[in-house]
């Protein structure tokens, strides 16, 4: 029995999806809920499982093909008692032989090992124990007739499809399509430049205060929480009492209206593999620092292994970006439409900065809200990141909310 394997329906916002790997082959074996190919779609990449245990029988979609809901990708063959006990066979590493195959080897008194096998998945069939028989007869008179012969071994070098002698100075390249994400990626920041008035603002936080806090309670708040205390729980704490206070940097324009949110769905930037991904945290005003670094941590895992749903890539009011983590001292990011606002973080110095008077040093870190100037106003931006840089310089405003 045969069983289809389909496209699995797509959200509203995708139309279709391209194939970019075959986790499996026909004539391979595959067990239920294992991955046997993956679609990408402009936001995130899809794995689609096996509904069944059995051998993959025919890809009916080429790598690189278009898809649509619904659309037929394979068919998987269940398996049999027969496949079973093979499929068995072949974990425990034992060879597959065919009963013909096998019957000749026990008639002419053949080692199994010794014979190589050249049907699927390394089964040894009739016509391989003949093969043998010939060539060990072949050699077998060779060495009877023929005196031994020198052999000079030449070593080979095995280059790549685009090859070049760096002797005569050529100049490679390469061509390379986008990825379905790569191209939407380009698609969605030329439409944000193209479509908003961007303007960015700058300040600078002394994160003196928030180190010390969490240099005091890390280990026990790893031990409590299984999690680690990072950095970024506090940003997104400070940008949700940031929002309460200006909404309209946690609005959208949809048309000639103006959309307040009332609620706070922040979307953190995570460099994959594949290009940049926002997924979305959504009611991070509802969560404590631990749920926010716990949902962190999740969302980075699923970026890693391709396992970032529609779900998670959808919505969000107001994003954050870490360019320190690669070492960035000072960017201006590029809102994530429809929202109207970025918040961009970057590489904490040790800087000279004049405290009472007198110049001390302290870790700071330069600060950049890039804005959709047509709903927010320069006063309200400015003031925003203000207030971003007042609760970060004194963490025990997110404890008593002011």
């Amino acid at each position: 029995m045969s069983i289809e394997v389909k496209v699995p329906e797509l959200p509203e916002s995708v139309s279709d999806a391209t194939v970019v790997a075959w986790r499996k082959q026909p004539g391979e074996a595959i067990k239920r809920d294992e991955s046997l190919v993956d679609l990408e779609t402009d936001k995130v990449v899809l794995e689609v499982p096996s509904p069944i245990d059995g051998i993959v029988a025919e890809h009916h979609q080429a790598e690189g093909d278009v898809v649509v809901g619904g659309q037929l990708l394979a068919t998987v063959k269940a398996l049999s008692a027969e496949n079973v006990n093979e499929n068995t066979a072949r974990e425990q590493g034992e060879i597959i032989i065919t009963p013909s195959a096998k019957k000749m080897i026990v008639e002419n008194q053949l080692n199994s090992e010794d014979i190589m096998g050249s049907g699927k998945d390394g089964r040894v069939l009739k016509e391989d124990v003949q093969a043998f028989m010939q060539q060990a007869l072949a050699v077998s008179t060779t060495v009877k007739k023929e005196p031994p012969v020198q052999f000079e071994v030449v070593e080979e070098k095995v280059t790549e499809a685009v090859s070049h002698d760096n002797s005569q100075g050529d100049r490679i390249e390469k061509r390379v399509p986008m990825t379905r994400l790569r191209a939407r990626i380009a698609e969605r920041l030329l439409d944000a430049q193209h479509h908003a008035a961007i303007l960015t603002t700058f300040n600078e936080v002394n994160m003196q205060p928030v180190m010390d806090l969490r240099n005091k309670y890390k280990d026990l708040f790893a031990k409590k929480y299984d999690v680690k205390l990072g950095f970024m729980s506090f940003f997104v704490k400070a940008t949700v009492e940031a929002l309460r206070r200006f909404p309209a940097v946690n609005a959208s324009i949809d048309g000639n209206d103006i959309v307040y949110h009332g609620y706070f769905d922040i979307g953190v930037a995570i460099a994959s593999a594949r290009g940049l991904v926002v997924p979305v945290l959504r009611n991070a005003d509802q969560m404590s620092l631990a749920e926010i670094e716990s949902g962190i941590a999740n969302l980075v895992d699923k970026a890693k292994n391709n396992q970032l749903s529609m779900d998670d890539m959808t919505g969000g009011t107001f994003s954050l970006t870490n360019g320190g983590v690669f070492g960035s001292m000072l960017s201006t990011p590029i809102i994530n439409p429809p929202q109207s606002g970025i918040l961009g973080m970057h590489k904490i110095q040790q800087r000279a900065m004049v405290e009472n008077g007198e110049v001390v040093v302290q870790p700071v870190m330069y600060l950049a809200l890039s804005y959709d100037h047509r709903i927010i106003d320069g006063a309200e931006a400015v003031q925003f990141l203000v207030t971003i840089k007042d609760v970060l310089e004194d963490p025990a405003r997110i404890l008593v909310g002011v």
